[in-house]
């Protein structure tokens, strides 16, 4: 059991090697990121403006969430891994783990995992120069189990941001090119996952809809544990439920798509 671990441990120490070399590109982007807040700043602010709340939130809470949110991108959000998996699908590098005992989804999670970890790292430089600014308008809520509950989320959404992006680059065993199914899942994305707007203020029925897709649990759901827009510890077990159901399917939906590639994949290739 150990000898298996050590080899997605090294895969992990690989990714993080590699992803250091690249650290001052995300520290850019982070720091590029801090614009996307100070439009969110004035945009909500200029919404906020003669009114003391919106959806039942002042424009402190607001503000927090889309902090939050851009925080929990850079830790659980899947970049490019998509990509990288097509590419290897596509160069035929992806041979050489149909001959190892390595696990190929393990594999790329750990490298996953590597480089979540150097970009949620890279983004708290930024947050330490901009939360003197913004330290008058943010606002968390008090409660303690909001915390552990949070993480778990986190851990999941990783999970699913990982499958989601997981399943396009397995898509590379029948279609050539996956470029169009990734910005459509990231236009959808955007919006029923909470990066444009907070979901809690589409209309009620829209709302509930968006509870049972992958896209609220990949970043919303955690974001709103966190900042306290969602207030009931029942609704948070509740939507801990589902997300681990969204979890098992990807899981299910990678193997069914990686066993059912191998064969398109071994017959093309003779």
């Amino acid at each position: 059991m150990f000898s298996a671990l050590s080899k997605y441990q090294h895969a992990f120490l690989i990714g993080l090697q590699s992803n250091l070399v690249y650290r001052w590109n995300f520290a850019v982007r982070g720091f590029f990121s801090m614009f996307h807040l100070a439009v969110v700043f004035i945009l909500w602010g200029a919404a906020y403006a003669g009114v003391p709340a919106i959806g039942g939130f002042s424009f402190g809470q607001t503000l927090t969430y889309f902090l939050v949110m851009l925080v929990l991108q850079f830790f659980v959000g899947a970049f490019n891994e998509d990509y990288q998996i097509s590419e290897e699908i596509r160069n035929g590098l992806i041979n050489q783990f149909l001959l190892k005992p390595i696990n190929y989804f393990l594999y790329r999670f750990s490298i996953f995992l590597a480089a979540r970890l150097v970009t949620g790292t890279l983004i708290l430089l930024p947050l330490l120069v901009t939360l003197p600014l913004l330290r008058d308008y943010l606002t968390l809520p008090a409660e303690l189990w909001r915390i552990p509950l949070g993480l778990t989320a986190m851990v999941l959404s990783a999970l699913i941001q990982f499958s989601i992006a997981y399943c396009f680059g397995m898509l590379t065993f029948w279609f050539l090119e996956i470029q169009g199914f990734v910005i459509l899942s990231m236009a959808i994305e955007s919006i029923l996952g909470g990066q444009m707007f907070p979901l809690d203020l589409l209309p009620g029925w829209l709302y509930r809809l968006a509870q049972f897709l992958p896209f609220y649990y990949q970043t919303y759901f955690p974001a709103a544990i966190f900042t306290g827009r969602i207030s009931s510890l029942a609704v948070v077990g509740q939507g801990l439920v589902i997300q681990l159901g969204w979890v098992l399917v990807l899981l299910a939906l990678n193997q069914l798509l990686w066993t059912r590639g191998l064969r398109r994949h071994t017959a093309v290739g003779g």
